[in-house]
């Protein structure tokens, strides 16, 4: 398993990613995940659509929450867009998030099994099994046409520069 060294902090401390770095151009690898009613979803299964997979390391967690409500909020007004958002949460603590918050315009999956997305994707931190907070954005080819690995995994990603990615593959 390949594994990358200060790539990401985590409050300054510097953490190890598993899989290899995913990049702009590359075929997108499929991923199988949990859904929060526990089936398994694929990156096959939403072929054809621009997929904004958007990642983050726990949904209970305040960036996390702003994160999903950004997406979720940006995926009501862009047509044609489907949001993915994947965490190693548990489909009953994804579930629950959901109707407390009303998020209804994004999909939320759990990677918690086999960590196939954060290990394909090159996201999955070692020390902490968790995943790192970032964005990929896939085309209608199943290409990836955006990456970021938020550096400092407390912080926010550039919603603008990735909203705007996605909108051009519309």
């Amino acid at each position: 398993m390949e594994k990358r060294t200060n790539v990401i902090t985590f409050q300054g401390t510097p953490l190890t990613l598993l899989g290899p770095e995913i990049k702009v151009g590359a075929k997108a690898p499929d991923f199988t995940v949990l859904s929060k009613e526990m089936a398994p979803v694929k990156l096959s299964d939403s072929n054809g659509k621009v997929r904004i997979i958007s990642v983050v390391p726990s949904i209970d967690t305040p960036v996390c929450d702003m994160q999903t409500r950004r997406f979720n909020e940006e995926a009501s007004r862009i047509e044609g867009l489907q949001v993915l958002s994947v965490s190693v949460d548990l489909p009953f603590a994804l579930a629950k998030y959901c109707a407390a918050n009303g998020i209804a315009n994004i999909e939320t999956l759990s990677d918690h099994k086999e960590l196939d997305f954060g290990l394909k994707y090159g996201f999955a931190i070692e020390e902490l099994r968790l995943l790192s907070r970032g964005i990929v954005i896939v085309d209608k080819d199943n290409v990836v046409r955006y990456v970021q690995y938020v550096k400092e995994v407390t912080e926010q990603p550039d919603y603008d520069k990735a909203l705007a990615a996605a909108k051009q593959l519309i």
